[in-house]
């Protein structure tokens, strides 16, 4: 028996955070130490790739108007508009990963977990939180990818998301990086050898 990776079908986490809390990278700690029973799925979206992205590994870049026929043919397992660019799910891809017995982890925000909640999908949600929003606003500046506007933008919809932490399973305050990435294994490990 192995830690990570032993059963047929693969099981969904759903990991939410404001921008700048360290979602992606705890997620890509999981994968790079269990690459063959944990996988991101990467999402869509129209917004323009930003410096140091890779199309594919970050997200899979599209026009709007590619997005909206992908949407229109029900390709989305979720999507949601954020700061007025659209991001959406492949349910093929999810659906795929699992059926080859991986753990999907989908990094996407409240609105679109809060979406998969109400239809009732199979998921085991994650909230990610700072340890507070001034913390926050610091991680924000020091990774110098948005303008003062988008960061002050953005901590008013980190607050907005922090509500709503309270309608996933697990919370994780990421307020070192180390120890919040043991608790989220743990719970991917708790969760694989749950008795249903």
């Amino acid at each position: 028996m192995k830690v990570l990776g032993n059963l047929k079908k693969g099981l969904v986490f759903v990991i939410s955070a404001p921008a700048g809390t360290g979602k992606t990278t705890l997620v890509r700690m999981l994968t790079g130490e269990f690459p063959e029973a944990v996988v991101e799925s990467i999402s869509f979206t129209t917004r323009k790739i930003a410096p140091g992205e890779v199309s594919g590994r970050d997200y899979f870049f599209l026009t709007p108007e590619e997005f909206e026929e992908r949407f229109r043919v029900g390709e989305f397992l979720e999507s949601a508009t954020l700061f007025g660019h659209h991001y959406g799910t492949s349910k093929a891809q999810v659906l795929k990963e699992q059926k080859a017995g991986k753990h999907v982890a989908l990094v996407i925000d409240t609105q679109g977990a809060m979406k998969l909640k109400a239809e009732k999908f199979p998921a085991i949600f994650i909230f990610v939180a700072p340890p507070s929003l001034e913390e926050l606003k610091k991680r924000l500046v020091k990774r110098q990818r948005e303008s003062k506007e988008n960061i002050e933008e953005r901590l008013n919809f980190a607050a907005h998301e922090m509500e709503k932490a309270r309608e996933y399973d697990y919370l994780i305050i990421n307020d070192s990086l180390k120890p919040a990435y043991e608790v989220l294994r743990s719970i991917f490990i708790a969760e694989e050898h749950k008795v249903l």
